[in-house]
């Protein structure tokens, strides 16, 4: 079984051979300095870079770090193409906005359209096609910000967060464009050759917005982006950052295949409340840079036996964290399930798995 034959099957909830170890890209970035270093290529350079991108989503694989392309390595290019401005960043910093494009919700009919022919959308599209001719059974992971956290960063979220209870029609209109501008882009990404698509949105949380927000603003833009995206063959993966306790039910009604949370919400409580769901995640980006290989093994293995089908980080991982930290994640998936193959096979030949039990 490919890699991506693997994760495309784990997505329909079909059977596999064991749990895949994936990091999206996107806000959850998978390049770290000493990534970069051993790729000779870096950033901020490879964010405008479409054959830099490849190299360093190629690097991931070759490292062996996960089982997937993925790109972008930020989540501003959106924002960017809606006219907010972006600093780069640097070796260890990722991209962010610097300049809100807009001061109130009722300002969005002024905001352009995201360009695919132009910029870092386009490079993010060239990159995927790059990807996609290497034909290695490497599934290529495109990756789009949510509806609430791209709204939130063409404007200041602070007014965001005001203005969708003081102006709420204003507010829907100013999301519904976000979300035509996304679906644009994604399309794009599918178009060019992406097998799955992540979307994140770490600024939809239920902590900031409550229940009833949270349903009328990331449960419905996320499911009409998803909607507008579907094409019955590329699988969809969504993160959402935050506690989820009062969320839950709200979190059930999000389309996608995949859910994925940050290392806050235990795996085991989040099977619980989403036991016909295909969980994605979640071990401590925290530990990936601070720890060491035994705890991220420790925290691997407890993912997988309490629910996760796709074993990645939590989140963005930091870009000073060290190479052999995140190569044990992968590590963990391949010794769990070849102890675990061994184990079935002596049992087998002792009779002591034939089915009668």
């Amino acid at each position: 079984m490919t890699r991506k034959e693997r994760l495309e099957r784990i997505l329909r909830q079909k059977g596999v051979d064991r749990n895949a170890c994936i990091c999206p890209g996107g806000m959850m970035n998978m390049i770290t300095r000493e990534l970069m270093e051993k790729a000779q290529v870096y950033l901020p350079q490879a964010h405008t870079n479409a054959g830099q991108m490849a190299d360093l989503a190629r690097a991931v694989c070759e490292n062996n770090c996960f089982e997937n392309y993925g790109v972008p390595f930020c989540m501003t290019i959106e924002a960017e193409e809606m006219g907010a401005k972006v600093d780069l960043g640097s070796d260890v910093y990722e991209p962010h906005v610097i300049e809100y494009a807009i001061s109130s919700v009722t300002q969005w009919q002024t905001l352009p359209q995201v360009s695919l022919e132009t910029g870092r959308s386009k490079v993010v599209l060239d990159a995927i096609r790059i990807l996609k001719r290497d034909r290695r059974g490497i599934p290529v992971i495109g990756n789009l910000t949510g509806p609430v956290s791209t709204a939130s960063s063409v404007l200041d979220p602070v007014v965001f967060y005001r203005e969708i209870r003081k102006k709420p029609k204003e507010a829907h209109a100013y999301m519904d464009y976000i979300t035509t501008q996304l679906i644009r882009f994604g399309k794009a990404q599918i178009a060019a050759g992406a097998d799955v698509l992540a979307i994140s949105d770490p600024s939809g949380t239920g902590e900031i917005l409550g229940p009833g927000y949270f349903e009328e603003y990331v449960v419905r833009y996320m499911n009409r982006l998803l909607d507008g995206i579907r094409d019955g063959k590329t699988g969809t993966i969504v993160h959402i950052c935050g506690q989820m306790r009062s969320v839950f039910s709200q979190v059930d009604q999000i389309q996608s295949d995949a859910l994925s949370f940050d290392s806050m919400v235990p795996m085991q409580q989040a099977k619980k409340h989403l036991k016909d769901r295909v969980l994605m995640g979640n071990v401590s980006t925290y530990a990936l840079e601070f720890g060491t290989p035994d705890r991220v093994r420790t925290l691997t293995r407890s993912c997988i036996e309490n629910g996760s089908s796709l074993l990645s980080p939590a989140c963005g991982i930091g870009m000073k964290a060290p190479l052999e930290n995140i190569q044990a994640i992968l590590e963990e998936v391949n010794r769990y399930y070849g102890s675990k193959k061994e184990t079935e096979e002596s049992e087998d030949l002792l009779g002591g798995n034939d089915g009668t039990d």
